[in-house]
This record gives structure tokens, sequence and C-alpha cells, in this order.
């Protein structure tokens, strides 16, 4: 590692900021040496802000139908190969109900882009699930709204909502997109969920098919402008039914790299160490909290629908009952000196 490197990487753990031009030069001078550091600096600043503990999610796939065709996703509407399911209110309580057990209290209800789930569904299956259990957060990852529908899911009592931005380069975005979306209507639905007052996410595959240390570079100065309350990266992963199929997935060693860069721009962040990081790896997760992350999100979708929410392929956790994903993680945190909490894991403001 050069001196102007070091320098760097110093100058953004002190002032949480750097150029476009400083963002792509660290990305491009990565090596083990900047990696190491920026992983030390990162821990240092999250153990600041949250300790030792790692929050966990629910995660419950609530439908792989999507009327989108990413030329990325396993459930591309347009693929005829997916197996199409759809859990119904009840089946989603029913996951919320053994969460609650397991003592998780953020339920993330995470699907395609899937018409039967307009707001007259959601809104009183939201407002059941803060009934039912109001000491949790709900979370929503659900795509591309209107902002009278984001509205109306708040008003409702959903607290969060994940919508990666994907790439923060317009053109890559369309390089990843079908025509019929758009890279202004995805920076138009962020925008608004931040103004209604829900805890944002966004994030961006490491890479994808057209990505280069400059669109990354983009990605991290967007987050640094923007202030996600979380955002979540996680390694490129081909589908063998999309477009993308041959291409190579992304790097472990990089997105770790990013994790670190991620948690110093912002030291509050909710950084999750993600399923497709566990995938490419098998202590993908750990390399992800030692990297800077703090969230993990085990998997709360009935076993007999997991297989079929494949965004890519060989996805870890199919087949593991809810308690079993959840008493994995935690052997995986304790292993690397952290432990899983059970209460709703907001932000920290500081």
């Amino acid at each position: 590692m050069n001196k102007n490197i070091r320098t760097l990487i110093q100058a953004l753990a002190e002032n949480h900021s750097l150029t476009l031009d400083e963002y792509e030069a660290l990305i491009t001078a990565r090596d083990q040496e900047a990696a190491d550091l920026l992983a030390q600096l990162a821990r240092t600043a999250r153990e600041a802000v949250y300790g030792r503990e790692v929050y966990t999610r629910g995660l419950i796939e609530i439908s792989n139908i999507c009327k989108n065709d990413c030329l990325y996703c396993g459930i591309r509407g347009s693929n005829a190969n997916c197996d199409r399911y759809r859990l119904t209110p009840e089946d989603i309580l029913a996951c919320c109900q053994e969460g609650y057990a397991l003592d998780f209290r953020t339920f993330v209800l995470q699907g395609g882009e899937d018409g039967y789930f307009t707001d007259q569904v959601l809104c009183p299956l939201i407002r059941e699930i803060k009934a039912r259990w109001p000491d949790c957060a709900v979370t929503l990852s659900l795509g591309e709204r209107s902002r009278e529908s984001y509205q109306r899911l708040f008003d409702a009592g959903a607290d969060r909502y994940l919508l990666r931005h994907e790439t923060a380069d317009e053109a890559h975005y369309r390089s990843l997109h079908p025509p019929a979306m758009s890279f202004a209507r995805r920076m138009e639905c962020l925008r608004d969920l931040k103004e209604i007052g829900y805890q944002v996410g966004c994030g961006f595959m490491v890479g994808s098919p057209g990505q280069t240390p400059k669109t990354l570079a983009k990605d991290l100065k967007f987050i640094e402008e923007f202030q996600p309350d979380m955002c979540g990266i996680g390694p490129f992963i081909p589908h063998r039914d999309t477009p993308f199929r041959d291409c190579p997935p992304g790097d472990v060693a990089l997105t770790c790299y990013l994790l670190s860069i991620i948690r110093l721009i912002s030291p509050a962040i909710l950084l999750p160490a993600t399923t497709a990081l566990g995938t490419i790896h098998p202590t993908g997760r750990e390399m992800g909290v030692r990297a800077g992350a703090n969230v993990v999100m085990p998997n709360l979708s009935p076993v007999a629908v997991r297989k079929k929410y494949a965004l890519y392929d060989n996805k870890i956790c199919t087949g593991e009952e809810s308690a079993q994903c959840r008493g994995c993680l935690s052997a995986r945190m304790e292993s690397v000196g952290y432990s899983l909490v059970t209460h709703r894991g907001d932000i920290k403001k500081i």
C-alpha cells in the first residue's frame, strides 16, 4: 500500500468523505494491506456505535412472482423455468409467529413486484403484524411503488424499506434492466421513501456485468450523499436462466473491502453480511462482519418455498428450518467474537 492510499484511508476515517476520483483510486489500488487497514478502522468505527452486537432480521420471502425482467435475476418475469409461488397473509403471519418465538424483533417482507400485493392486501397485513407484535419492526422490500402507496404502507405501520439502487451510474443501470425500468424512477422512489420518513436502505451488487472502479466510486459517493439508514451489498452471482448466466461471479474480497469503506463513510449505518456473501464463500458472512457489517438476515420463509426464491444459483440455507438458520448464524457470529441480539435493531443516531 503506497503512502497516498494510506492517506486516503485515514482521511475517509476522519472525514467520512472522499471525492469521486479518490474513491476510484482507493478501489483501483486495493491490496491486502489496504484491506486490512480498512477492516481494522471499520471494526473500530462499528464497535464505537454498536459494540460487538449483530442485529438479526427475520427474512420472509413472500412471493417470487415479478413483473420486471431484470437481466441478472432468477425470478425475472420471462423465466419460464421459475416455479412460482405466493404466500398468503395467513402464511406470512405464521412465519412472524414462529420468528417471534425465536426472538426475532424485525420481520422483512421481501418479494418480486407481484401485482397481488396491493395496498389493500398489505396495509391490513402490516397493521395485524404490528398489533400482534407491537415491539417489532416491519421492513418491506417490494420494489418500486407510487409515492402514495409508500405513504399508505408507512401509515399502516411499516418502519423500514429496502430498495437497492443497483448502481449509481445511469448507463450501467440501463445495461442491467429492461427498457421499461429507469434509473430516474429508481432514484425518485428512494427520495420518496426518505421524505416520507422510512428508515431507508439502498445497495448494489459487487461484480455485476459492466461494473468498473468508476461505477463503484459513483456508488460510494451516492451512499455518502444520500445517507441511507441501511445498505445491502453482496457479490453478483449468476443465475442459469438469465442472460448473464455465463458471467463471472463477484469477488468476496472486493465485497468486504467495500463493506469497510461504507462503514467508514457512515459509522452508524446498518450494514448486512448478506446471504449472497455466505453463498459465494463458506465463511463469507463472518468475513463480512469482520469487515464492518453488523446485520444478518436468517430465513423465516417456509422451507417448502425457499428453493423457489432463487435470485441466483446455489443459494444457501434453503433446506433449514428457521430455528436451524438462527442457531447456525448465532454460532457463526460467536466464532468471530460477536453476538446476535434480539431487539429491533434500529439505526443509532450519533
